[in-house]
């Protein structure tokens, strides 16, 4: 069966890195999760003192681009690669509320954009590969064979998102949550570099009310429909 290239974008915490890995694990494709490079990046920032809450230094963030280095390391106990930051296992680092408050502002930059898309397409030369973000099917892979747009009410949300943080033990509120994530939805779709946007030929997906399971198994039925005609 020929392998094609799953684009998934859409809103914040509408669970995209749940599907692009249970599709990837399915299909024994590669799954690489933009949102957790960008993350990376943020976290550098915020380590070298070059972002705060009412301080951003963009020159020196981008004047160290080249300092950085990133790689996912597949963790056989996990099923997916961890983000390495410099060499440096940073994947529950980059996952607090901290990071995604900052997240946004770090992805507007035009240059950390350009470095982290030109990784990106280099990692889906060979086609076998789920990517999940937020221009993944506009920008990253326009020609994508299956382009998926995940969306859901801020409020759901929102909801999601505070009950993982909670169960991972941050100290966070809802309302904290909440803002954070219509915040982001605010930056996401108003950046002038690669806003996010639903490709033409993307399919919109509302999980607000569907089960992980009920979703997986409608895009895999997407799935197989274009690889049975490739």
């Amino acid at each position: 069966m020929k392998k094609i290239t799953i684009a998934i974008d859409g809103f914040s915490s509408t669970g995209k890195s749940t599907l692009a890995k249970q599709l990837a694990n399915h299909l024994g494709y590669i799954y690489v999760d933009t949102g957790a490079m960008y993350r990376a990046v943020a976290f550098f920032a915020m380590q070298n003192g070059y972002i705060s809450a009412s301080f951003f230094d963009k020159e020196t963030l981008i004047n160290s681009l080249p300092f950085i280095r990133l790689e996912f390391k597949f963790n056989p106990d996990l099923g997916f690669g961890e983000m390495y930051l410099n060499d440096t296992n940073v994947e529950t680092q980059i996952r607090t509320i901290e990071v995604s408050n900052f997240v946004s502002k770090v992805a507007e930059i035009s240059e950390v954009r350009s470095k982290l898309v030109e990784q990106q397409k280099q990692m889906g030369e060979n086609k076998g590969i789920v990517m999940d973000g937020r221009d993944i099917g506009t920008v990253v892979f326009p020609d994508a064979e299956l382009k998926i747009f995940m969306t859901a009410s801020a409020t759901t949300r929102a909801e999601r998102r505070f009950a993982e943080l909670k169960q991972k033990g941050d100290n966070v509120t809802y309302e904290e949550v909440l803002k954070n994530v219509e915040e982001r939805d605010y930056i996401d779709t108003h950046r002038e570099d690669s806003p996010l946007v639903m490709a033409e030929d993307a399919i919109e997906i509302d999980n607000s009310h569907l089960t992980r399971e009920e979703q997986f198994e409608v895009v895999l039925s997407l799935v197989s429909e274009i690889t049975k005609t490739n």
